[in-house]
């Protein structure tokens, strides 16, 4: 799917969760994508689907706060369900923090929804190919995709994305074998 050339935007300032959530789970969900074929339906059903999806997430939590990490994985699960995948959130660990897990699972084709701000979490963008030393990051408020260069993430220096520093990361669950299993 070509993500650019959809020019999906969020509806309003508080919708960069559920513009990334529904994002996300049309690219795990074949069927769920239908929604989005034809240009001017799919931009509404993208706009219509936002509201849902907000009210779907934010039950217990303000809605004018914006979707919460844990909200964002229980979106995405509803999606990957079907292909044998649990999301969880985990916290961005500062400039120690490696990403293996964010790069590991997005250069899979796997989405992964990343929680940035400033000084406070604020918007979310997905992270949706890693293509070499970069990631390339949907960007609900313009619709656009945007090139980041890994270290950036890791230095919390992030530019083009509207916030500068990472706060969490919403992954697929890595499970482990053991040699018997």
């Amino acid at each position: 799917m070509r993500i650019a050339a959809l020019r999906l935007r969020q509806r309003d300032g508080r919708t960069c969760g559920p513009s990334v959530a529904v994002l996300a789970g049309a690219l795990l969900d074949s069927g769920y994508r239908a929604g989005l074929s034809g240009a001017d339906a799919g931009r509404a059903w993208f706009a219509d689907e936002q509201l849902r999806v907000h009210a779907l997430l934010n039950r217990a939590w303000p809605r004018a706060l914006g979707t919460t990490p844990m909200g964002m994985a229980r979106a995405l699960n509803m999606r990957s369900r079907g292909r044998g995948v649990r999301y969880r959130w985990r916290l961005w660990r500062g400039r120690r923090d490696a990403l293996a897990d964010v790069l590991e699972t997005a250069g899979a084709d796997w989405p992964v929804p990343m929680l940035i701000g400033r000084y406070i979490p604020r918007h979310w963008v997905l992270i949706v190919d890693t293509p070499g030393d970069a990631l390339h990051c949907y960007e609900p408020s313009s619709g656009e995709v945007r090139t980041v260069d890994v270290s950036a993430v890791r230095l919390g220096r992030l530019s083009g994305l509207g916030y500068p520093k990472p706060f969490a990361f919403v992954v697929p669950r890595i499970e482990t074998r053991t040699a018997a299993g």
